[in-house]
């Protein structure tokens, strides 16, 4: 996909942000262009290299038809999880990595409903807070 100056954009890990310039910079002897992405939420500016943008997974704000399909999936009351915490914590961190969109709604979700009946650690107290940006 190729995204312009001005382009909304949502970044993994990091949400919200719009591309406010492409850059040219020298790297081994390689000019390679980059897009300067500024996040909406913090103080945080992100070089991304056009050509691996979609590959770090770079993509476009979800459409409003999508909308009602996250809407669904943060629904569904019946999240199965790994008990273990560090095999959680493992697959929760893979969905958000993917920056599929729909994967991390069962983060959010998932975490969501383990915070209502059980509470959670620190880490993922964070990870829920990163995953609903």
């Amino acid at each position: 996909m190729g995204f312009k100056v001005g382009d909304r954009v949502v970044y993994p890990h990091h949400g919200a942000a719009v591309i406010e310039r492409k850059e040219k910079r020298e790297m081994f002897g390689e000019k390679v262009e980059y897009l300067v992405l500024r996040v909406t939420h913090g103080d945080l500016t992100l070089m991304v290299p056009v050509e691996k943008a979609e590959e770090v997974g770079i993509r476009p704000p979800v459409s409003k038809d999508e909308v009602e399909d996250i809407l669904d999936v943060l629904a569904k009351k019946d999240a199965r999880m790994p008990s273990n915490w560090s095999r959680r914590f493992k697959n929760h961190l893979e969905k958000l990595k993917s920056g599929d969109v729909y994967q991390v709604a069962e983060v959010v979700r998932n975490l969501s409903l383990r915070n209502r009946d059980s509470g959670l650690s620190s880490g993922e107290k964070t990870m829920l807070m990163n995953a609903r940006r």
